[in-house]
């Protein structure tokens, strides 16, 4: 396992566009490529965050948190980390006409440079809100919002891309998923808790037009039957080409069909501040290393360590890392006396992705206690 120290955030600005000056797919970029890496839709929630709160809030008491951050969330969160690793990201979403949903919008379009242009802002719909408790390495969350209008933009025929992201949930078909992967989209389904206890995969209809399922370590034994989580990654191959099943602080274990080919990569020792959207950041990571043809032990290697960083910070969407920080806490793990040469070389696949100088304008937004702040004079 590697100990490391993330480096430190910085505060939100205004007006901000994508500030990536590495391209992992730059080698492979052709003038017939789709215009986007990455397509995804799904609900964007405005997310409130608190942190320090050193148990669970108990019934019939108050509880005074530390920290605060908003930012916004729901599928925003892995559109914002794809986008923060360079990827070409394009989003279909529902937008109230509240000052939530302006916030949101102008966070992803203006801030992290994403696409929106299948999206759209409905009258008279208010933004679905989280809150987030984080605390003792885990959240619990509550949640407020309308059933979507029923134009949600979920298009019969979606852009070209490289890829997309489909969270698939039990009973539920989407028929965009089956046409973007008709078209030679690469399609990584993710997953939710089963509420309906039936943890049957012949319920999850699209899951046969997936490159990828990405469910963690619970979810596959559930699905499955299998008693652990590696011989659960090897059941679900049997249903999609590659199966990864994350292991929480154990790491994450992946198995190529095609290939015959497995990898394990431990997870990196973090202290949490916020856990929220960890996992999709995970499967940012994952995405980006599988588009740029990366081997299997360094795609799971480098979605472990976005997650980690993420982790750090506030938020689900802006606690996501960018190529800045990736390359600082490159540099600064291999300066920590002792490090363990083999844990190290793990990640030596980043010495020739991280430039010797990245230099931005600005740094990335974080998550803040409050929006909406009048501008000054």
């Amino acid at each position: 396992m590697i100990a490391s120290t993330a480096p430190a955030g910085k505060g939100p600005r205004k007006g901000s566009h994508r500030q990536n000056q590495v391209d992992p797919l730059a080698p492979l970029r052709g003038p017939d490529d789709p215009p986007w890496d990455v397509y995804l839709t799904g609900t964007v929630f405005l997310d409130i965050i608190f942190t320090g709160l050193d148990s669970a809030p108990v019934r019939g008491t108050e509880s005074w948190a530390r920290g605060m951050g908003s930012s916004p969330g729901g599928v925003a969160n892995m559109a914002t980390a794809l986008a923060r690793l360079g990827l070409r990201t394009s989003l279909a979403a529902t937008f109230g006409d509240d000052h939530y949903g302006d916030y949101c919008w102008d966070a992803l379009e203006h801030g992290e440079g994403i696409d929106l242009s299948p999206s759209r802002t409905v009258p008279g719909w208010h933004s679905p809100v989280t809150v987030s408790m984080a605390y003792e390495g885990e959240r619990t969350m509550v949640s407020h919002g309308h059933e979507p209008p029923p134009e949600e933009p979920a298009p019969e025929c979606p852009p070209r891309a490289r890829a997309a992201v489909a969270s698939l949930a039990p009973g539920v078909r989407a028929p965009w998923i089956a046409q973007a992967a008709s078209k030679g989209t690469r399609v990584f389904g993710d997953v939710g808790w089963d509420d309906t206890g039936a943890w049957d995969l012949a319920a999850l209809p699209d899951l046969r037009h997936c490159e990828a399922f990405l469910p963690n370590a619970q979810e596959a034994m559930r699905y499955t039957g299998a008693d652990c989580p590696r011989a659960a990654a090897h059941a679900l191959t049997e249903y999609v080409p590659l199966a990864v099943v994350t292991l929480g602080a154990d790491g994450a274990y992946a198995v190529d069909r095609r290939t015959g080919e497995t990898a394990e990569v431990p997870a990196i020792e973090v202290e949490a501040l916020d856990p929220t959207g960890a996992g999709d950041v995970f499967v940012a990571g994952f995405v980006t290393g599988t588009l740029a043809d990366w081997p299997l032990a360094d795609r799971l290697a480098f979605a472990g360590l976005t997650a980690a960083l993420s982790v750090q910070e506030f938020g689900g969407s802006l606690s996501a890392p960018g190529w800045s920080e990736i390359a600082a806490w490159w540099r600064k793990v291999q300066s920590v006396r002792e490090q363990s040469p083999t844990a190290l070389g793990r990640y030596g696949f980043l010495a020739g992705l991280v430039p010797e100088k990245l230099v931005r304008p600005w740094p990335l937004r974080r998550a803040v206690p409050t929006i909406g702040f009048r501008r000054s004079a």
